[in-house]
């Protein structure tokens, strides 16, 4: 915060500090003591930063309150009058609809159930004179959607205006991830990642942004850094939120200067008339124990282990509910250091009773220790169960959740909803362009033919990109991947038109179960996003219940895009840079 504060020229500073997780985290704070329930570190950066932004005329708005926005408010009043800064204080409530379920419940043990607001609330508190603005669960790039709109005065059906708008928040909600932090192409072009700065968006009237960051800041903003963005935790043509449905198939790019990126052209269309609501509960309990296989005969051995731990399970007679296990062959031959001569074998077992994942687990695997395959031991000493939390999606029709602004006078504003629709036109279906010359459809069957085998032999030598060449997808693409509940998305995207009439045609839906076995028997939808040269893909129910739940090894699919580009494939050697 105070970095931002002081290294440019502000109107407002936005921060974003809640995720999925963190709402399980802060239901589970608000248990033990309901005066809790918000971002406590929120309170910390203000100790400083309140009088740096009233000192620069700064304001700031934040969706810290998480579950208790009016608490946080209460929270920074009190700072505000022991620093000595008098700011004055608003906030945003009504998303909070655990009590408020259709039917009475929302289903046995949810532990949170909040509905996903947009900026209006926000916006009524900026006019009111606020100088901090304190919300709960609102969309990320509310937080941006109602700083400009109280900012232009824009009328609730200015849809391009607000496209324009949630796309900048949506760039900025993850903070450095847009300015080169785990950006997948950072050693191609050369960006330190050592300490990136923050991202800021200049907002022109019309909704038009240009992305770019204090001087004198690390990292980048480049077209690649914003178009990884973009596509983190998106999914087809259309963005839809409460606010606006933004069209990201309209997105332009083109760079604006160095660290300069501007984003036009955003059309949008009404809002759905319900509201998103993400519930979380707990989901059980626990636990997992990671094997060392060293040497020799790894398949053998885990195969003892398995058996093993099955037959304590047996003899206890209790199995846990729900039993996994996964071998990492990160083992060489021949190899002069010994963990690199070692695989991971990871057992996890999950059980709504936690003593079947406690001692009946980690004892059973102890007692192996001197019993089993040679050179045995764990990672690390296993222990007690530990419980798991699950998200879940659920939908509410916004006229039956309240969105109220309370303003810095006390003051109560019901937010009216903007209009929404039932039904829009379908997106049409985007133009591709000719695959490359030496890729065409011999066969018919509607995709680019490859070359099977890897040797080059199905490609001309002189064709005017190069012959093919078995090679990582990485080497010409970039990959952004995330996650939504127990789905996760990869955005593949290439810098050049010619790279990009290679990818659209051979990237297809089949490729990339292909090339990731794991998502192959799981429902895979591609979307094509022609303006930023890019496909996404959403791959429904990979992370299980969502990310607390912990259901694979990369919990929140954070690094599928980089297992993606790590892959080969036959590509066409003139498109590597």
């Amino acid at each position: 915060m105070e970095e931002m504060l002081t290294g440019g020229p502000l109107d407002v500073l936005t921060g974003d500090y809640l995720a999925e997780l963190t709402m399980l985290i802060l239901g589970r704070d608000r248990l033990k003591d309901p005066s809790r329930g918000y971002a406590k570190t929120f309170l910390r950066q203000l100790e400083t930063g309140l009088g740096l932004a009233k000192d620069r005329g700064v304001r700031i708005v934040v969706n810290a309150g998480g579950l208790n926005p009016a608490g946080l408010a209460d929270a920074v009043r009190e700072l505000s009058e022991r620093t000595g800064v008098g700011a004055t204080v608003a906030h945003v409530e009504g998303d909070d609809v655990l009590r408020r379920a259709p039917g009475g419940g929302w289903g046995e043990g949810v532990l949170t159930a909040n509905a996903y607001l947009g900026g209006g609330g926000i916006a009524a508190c900026l006019r009111g004179g606020a100088d901090v603005v304190v919300t709960g669960r609102v969309t990320d790039a509310a937080l941006v959607s109602g700083a400009a709109a109280a900012h232009f005065g824009w009328a609730d059906d200015d849809w391009d205006a607000f496209a324009g708008a949630v796309t900048a928040g949506h760039v900025l909600e993850c903070g450095a991830q847009a300015t080169g932090g785990n950006y997948a192409l950072f050693a191609q072009e050369g960006i330190d990642v050592t300490r990136p700065g923050f991202p800021l968006a200049e907002i022109a009237r019309d909704g038009a942004a240009v992305i770019t960051k204090h001087p004198g800041t690390g990292g980048a903003v480049t077209p690649g850094t914003v178009t990884a963005q973009l596509l983190y935790e998106t999914a087809g043509a259309r963005y839809a939120g409460p606010d606006v449905t933004v069209r990201l198939d309209t997105v332009r790019l083109s760079q604006d200067g160095t660290d300069r990126v501007r984003i036009d052209g955003v059309r949008g269309e009404a809002p759905p008339p319900e509201l998103k609501v993400g519930l979380t509960r707990l989901g059980g309990w626990r636990n997992e124990v990671t094997f060392v296989l060293t040497g020799l005969d790894i398949d053998v051995k885990a195969a003892v282990v398995r058996r093993q731990m099955q037959d304590a399970f047996e003899a206890a007679g209790r199995r846990p509910a729900e039993l996994t296990w996964s071998l990492a062959r990160t083992d060489h031959a021949d190899a002069p250091v010994q963990e690199e001569a070692s695989a991971l074998l990871r057992m996890a077992v999950r059980d709504r009773d936690e003593e079947a994942v406690g001692r009946a687990v980690s004892g059973a695997a102890i007692e192996l220790a001197l019993a089993s395959y040679p050179g045995f031991h764990v990672t690390a000493p296993p222990g007690k169960g530990s419980p798991y939390g699950v998200f879940e999606t659920a939908w509410a029709e916004v006229e039956g959740v309240p969105h109220i602004a309370v303003l810095p006078d006390g003051g109560r504003t019901d937010v009216p909803a903007p209009p929404a629709t039932r039904a829009l036109a379908p997106v049409p279906r985007p133009a591709l362009p000719e695959p490359l010359p030496h890729l065409r459809d011999q066969d018919g069957d509607g995709d680019a033919d490859v070359d099977e085998d890897g040797d080059g032999g199905d490609a001309d030598p002189a064709a005017p990109y190069g012959a093919l060449r078995r090679m990582p997808l990485g080497a010409v693409a970039g990959a952004r991947s995330g996650d939504k509940g127990g789905s996760a998305n990869v955005g593949v995207w290439v810098r050049t038109d010619e790279a990009w009439r290679w990818l659209v045609h051979a990237l297809t839906v089949d490729e990339i179960c292909h090339l990731l076995p794991e998502i192959r028997h799981l429902p895979v939808t591609r979307h094509i996003l022609p303006n930023l040269r890019a496909l996404n893909f959403v791959v429904d129910g990979l992370l299980g219940e969502g990310v607390a739940s912990q259901a694979r090894f990369d919990p929140q699919a954070k690094a599928l895009g980089e297992w993606l580009r790590s892959r080969h494939m036959d590509i066409p050697e003139g498109l590597v840079p």
